[in-house]
């Protein structure tokens, strides 16, 4: 004959319940869900970071001056088995993630998340760029690339100086990271690009023709004439020359005529040197 059952008491069934209620009892839910930022930003997402909005004015009211914002980057598949750490020391550091699935980066105090309108032009784009620290060596909580296309999904989640939860928002829609492709797997056809892509191209190529033809027409009016010398005038050619009779002064020919030394007309003679 067995034992009768027993109904436990609901004090001790309280005690055995309240160790794992009690961090889910105690967390606010902000009602906030993070996201790829909405700047129309080259590398908003690349093949190892993503970047998101900076929470601002979201913690107000949640956070202390003592407290700490943090970062949960999990794979979008592990986020439902991902509990919050209680202490300090639980929190999951980047290595965690290719072995658990999830891992914790980028503390933030709330002075560092101001709530400012950054459109009006006070402090430029702020966001919260996700494995953007690629000289990360193994350190604590360091940002490091992601390994690989995802899809991720994170949330921020506040903590207090012990390492208590106090509150944390909902997750993020997953988010999956770009992928190369292979050279074999881009398809060059023409057939297969734009009608606006095709113009363009045929525009470029008629100017490339132009340009060269011009090019050759003004080398050829340059240097013709080195291929084709001009034909040289008749009284210039070798055998063939002609002159015209020079003067050399304006005394007629017949007074032109040289005379001996010491015997021009009306002139006296050299003196003899003979005794």
């Amino acid at each position: 004959m067995g034992l009768p059952w027993r109904q436990p008491h609901p004090g001790l069934l309280l005690l055995w319940v309240l160790p794992w209620l009690q961090p889910n009892l105690c967390l606010e839910l902000v009602p906030y869900t993070p996201q790829i930022t909405a700047w129309d930003l080259e590398g908003r997402v690349t093949a190892t970071t993503f970047s998101l909005e900076q929470p601002t004015c979201i913690f107000d009211g949640h956070a202390g001056a003592n407290d700490t914002i943090w970062l949960v980057v999990t794979f979008s598949n592990a986020s439902r088995d991902f509990q919050n750490p209680q202490t300090l020391a639980e929190i999951p550091t980047s290595p965690q993630l290719l072995t658990d699935g999830h891992y914790m980066t980028l503390p933030l105090s709330p002075d560092q998340l101001p709530c400012e309108d950054l459109r009006g032009g006070s402090g430029g784009v702020r966001l919260l760029r996700v494995g953007n620290d690629f000289s990360c060596q193994q350190q604590p909580y360091c940002n490091a690339p992601l390994p690989g296309p995802g899809p991720y999904s994170v949330k921020f989640l506040v903590m207090d100086v012990s390492g208590s939860p106090k509150a944390e928002t909902k997750w993020s829609d997953p988010i999956r990271l770009r992928q190369g492709e292979a050279p074999g797997s881009i398809d060059t056809w023409p057939g297969r690009r734009s009608g606006c892509m095709i113009v363009i191209t045929s525009i470029l190529a008629s100017l490339a023709g132009l340009l060269l033809l011009a090019f050759l027409a003004a080398s050829t009016l340059r240097f013709s004439s080195l291929w084709w010398p001009e034909e040289v005038p008749e009284h210039l050619r070798i055998g063939s020359f002609m002159g015209k009779r020079y003067m050399t002064h304006h005394i007629p020919p017949s007074e032109a005529t040289t005379l001996p030394v010491g015997c021009e007309q009306g002139l006296d003679p050299l003196p003899s040197l003979s005794p």
